[in-house]
């Protein structure tokens, strides 16, 4: 069963910005790309398990903090070592000024 959950306000976030969302025990990184869209993939890394919400985004993407793996926010793909497993991404929706996920 999947439900909408607020994730941020848009206020949030700006062009190529991430912020860390945790639901439960599940933690997602939410992006903001420089054309105003918004992006959700799971928050840690699929390499070191590092919080991508602490990572440099730039350009479409997320660079890792621990190993600096990157990845393509926008589609979850693996793009540079030491990194090789994609994110999984989730959908996202703006309710007001309000970011949620499915989940």
């Amino acid at each position: 069963m999947t439900a909408w959950v607020v994730a941020c306000r848009t206020d949030d976030l700006g062009p190529e910005r991430v912020v860390r969302f945790d639901e439960g025990e599940r933690t997602f990184a939410i992006y903001c790309s420089p054309e105003g869209d918004y992006f959700a993939t799971d928050g840690l890394c699929t390499h070191g398990k590092a919080h991508l919400a602490d990572g440099l985004v730039i350009d479409g993407t997320v660079e890792c903090p621990k190993h600096n793996g990157i990845f393509d926010y926008r589609t979850g793909e693996a793009m540079a070592p030491p990194v090789c497993i994609d994110l999984a991404r989730y959908p996202i929706r703006v309710t007001g000024d309000m970011v949620e996920i499915e989940i």
